[in-house]
């Protein structure tokens, strides 16, 4: 039990493990950001899509006129739909890049430009951002988690 606490500890004190844990949080907590910011607009464009969230704006009848589409909430839906898209690969793939022993410099700008493109990503679906913006935030992210992996699987290389 105690070698495997040393080990988790080890992994603590590696700089990229350090720098993957602090852009994944960073990035799943902008994705966590993104229900709140759905949760907002339901409520302002009064736009739901369960019953029992509309009781309180009245009963039966009144009440069903709420049950509907927005456009505004149909647009940050999506925009959080694209980041579980990439989000959760980014953090399965980064983590084992992590582990896979990467130059700090290296490891660095695959994080940072990950995240600035999510982040960029969010801004250009949310104001909307004319085209071709949120596409390259999107492509220079995907761009991202791909190199990652082909560094695990060059490292690993047991195919």
């Amino acid at each position: 039990r105690r070698g495997e606490m040393a080990k988790s500890a080890q992994l603590i004190d590696n700089e990229v493990v350090r720098a993957f844990a602090t852009h994944a949080a960073i990035v799943l907590l902008k994705m966590m950001l993104m229900s709140l910011i759905t949760a907002y607009f339901r409520i302002t464009r009064k736009a739901f899509v369960n019953p029992e969230d509309t009781a309180s704006f009245g009963k039966g009848e009144s009440a069903k006129k709420f049950l509907r589409t927005d456009p505004d909430v149909e647009r940050v839906r999506r925009g959080h739909l694209n980041d579980l898209e990439n989000i959760v690969p980014f953090v399965g793939i980064g983590l084992l890049y992590a582990l896979s022993g990467p130059d700090l410099s290296t490891a660095l700008l695959h994080f940072r430009i990950f995240t600035g493109a999510r982040i960029l990503h969010t801004f250009a679906y949310l104001i909307p951002l004319p085209q071709p913006g949120r596409g390259l935030s999107w492509a220079v992210g995907y761009a991202v988690t791909f190199s990652m992996a082909y560094k695990v699987l060059k490292t690993a290389w047991f195919l």
